[in-house]
């Protein structure tokens, strides 16, 4: 089944620096537009290969996650936050270690395959508490990203902003990850 939503070529890239930026996000546009211009008419799929990938890469990054989080806690770890969130079934909060992308003077989070409990509870709740470092929490309010221009400029920061080798599997499963990838806007409440 084809996409019904454009993903920008260079030659539509005017067509992005005019659009109005989403709340929030400022004079984001150019940024999406610079971004965007990096794609060639890219047809999402989903692919086998990166969507296995993907569950044993964070299968082991869960059982990683006691050092991760104790890493995080007294050195931090590039762009890594925790983002806390009340789960949809039990109501009880929940953590998350996840990558807090910046695009513009938003903040975005997401998942690149597909729904997972954490994202399917911040869908639901609408909301969320993120910490960027230990000390500063800040209560956010999440709106799901629709595909397009603003959820694609998203994942093209994520293969920039992720450190290595991170930044390498995201940008190596692109298409997987246009298909298949759950993101959010984060704005403080």
């Amino acid at each position: 089944m084809r996409p019904t939503w454009p993903l920008w070529s260079r030659r539509h890239t005017p067509a992005i620096e005019t659009q109005s930026a989403p709340v929030g996000v400022g004079s984001a546009s150019t940024t999406h537009a610079a971004a965007l211009g990096r794609i060639e008419c890219m047809t999402p799929r989903r692919s086998v290969v990166w969507s296995v990938t993907f569950r044993v890469v964070y299968a082991l990054l869960r059982l990683l996650d006691p050092l991760l989080r104790w890493t995080w806690f007294s050195v931090g770890i590039g762009i890594t936050s925790r983002l806390s969130v009340r789960g949809r079934r039990t109501g009880r909060e929940r953590s998350v270690l996840v990558g807090l992308i910046r695009v513009g003077d938003a903040w975005y989070v997401g998942h690149p395959n597909g729904e997972v409990a954490w994202t399917a509870n911040l869908r639901d709740a609408g909301g969320a508490r993120l910490a960027p470092r230990p000390e500063a929490p800040v209560d956010v309010t999440a709106t799901a990203l629709a595909r397009g221009p603003e959820r694609d400029a998203v994942i093209l920061a994520t293969s920039d902003q992720q450190p290595f080798p991170g930044n390498l599997i995201y940008g190596a499963a692109r298409r997987h990850i246009f298909s298949e990838g759950r993101y959010f806007r984060l704005e403080p409440r």
